[in-house]
């Protein structure tokens, strides 16, 4: 028997339920109601899960992926526009200290209301303190796949990788858990893009299993909720990181590279030498090379 599960929002559940009132049958425990139609089973769950059973239940579900909305069955569909979506971004590539943090994470319509809420915008727009507000409630209510980096394997990495090929193959893994997650991907599933697409899969061509059908766009953190919250959400684990090190450093390491760094990189030099910046920073930044010895 073919079975699908979506998670949907209550306009859609009680939508679906008018269509086929008639196909009614008797409710099964924390269920809002079930429909026996002929091939499919459809059960709408308290939780606004959706289960979908039988021979046609995946033509049923398959009416709420983007691909079909030219035609939609229900007479809200086009409240799905765009949804599900996943999406990916990385933080800290640009800092000298402190970890890379790759997330992807997926939502889908039920999930606008809340990031409507929390007002779900690229994290470089959002201040730190915003961002240690919102990710938390975020991370308790969407799948996401988080990856983190750490600057020792990341500077053993990079003597044979570059910064690219190491983005490419954290964004294919995060994206690889997040499947596993969520059973498969939906259609439209997105990367910040940081590299041309060919680049992007030459790099990973030598990769066990490798995530395809990705949408590749510049800036997408601005244009998919998914990649707003993957971004926020490994900035979020970026700031905890870099609190981690300050803590165990008894120092508070500056974000970013700027000129601004360069006073405090060579101070904590000077407190913990060539370990202490192979531990907690990028060594091939030019900052490495003002260093005085």
């Amino acid at each position: 028997m073919n079975t699908v599960s979506l998670t949907l929002n209550q306009k859609q559940i009680d939508t679906l339920f008018e269509t086929y009132r008639s196909k009614a049958v008797k409710t099964p425990a924390y269920a809002q109601y079930q429909l026996k139609l002929d091939g499919c089973t459809i059960t709408a769950y308290d939780s606004k899960k959706v289960v979908f059973q039988g021979r046609d239940a995946e033509e049923m579900a398959a009416l709420f992926e983007p691909k079909t909305l030219s035609q939609p069955p229900l007479q809200h569909a086009a409240e799905l526009n765009g949804y599900p979506q996943a999406g990916s971004d990385e933080v800290g590539t640009g800092d000298y200290f402190g970890p890379v943090c790759v997330c992807a994470a997926y939502v889908d319509a039920s999930h606008a209301s809340l990031m409507q809420s929390l007002g779900i915008q690229d994290s470089k727009q959002l201040s730190d303190e915003q961002i240690l507000k919102i990710a938390p409630k975020l991370m308790a209510e969407i799948p996401y796949s988080l990856l983190i980096l750490d600057n020792y394997k990341y500077n053993q990495v990079h003597q044979t990788q570059n910064l690219n090929c190491i983005k490419a193959k954290l964004h294919n893994q995060a994206y690889l858990h997040l499947r596993n997650k969520l059973g498969q991907l939906p259609a439209l599933s997105v990367i910040d893009q940081f590299t041309p697409e060919a680049s992007y899969y030459r790099y990973l061509k030598n990769e066990r299993e490798i995530v395809r059908g990705i949408t590749f766009e510049t800036k997408a953190e601005n244009k998919y909720p998914a990649v707003a919250c993957g971004s926020i959400i490994a900035r979020f684990a970026f700031l905890k990181a870099m609190d981690t090190l300050s803590e165990h450093y008894s120092f508070k390491l500056p974000k970013g590279a700027g000129p601004a760094t360069e006073e405090p990189i060579q101070q904590f030099y000077e407190l913990h030498g060539e370990q202490g910046l192979m531990n907690a920073a990028k060594l091939h930044f030019k900052n490495t090379d003002k260093i005085k010895r």
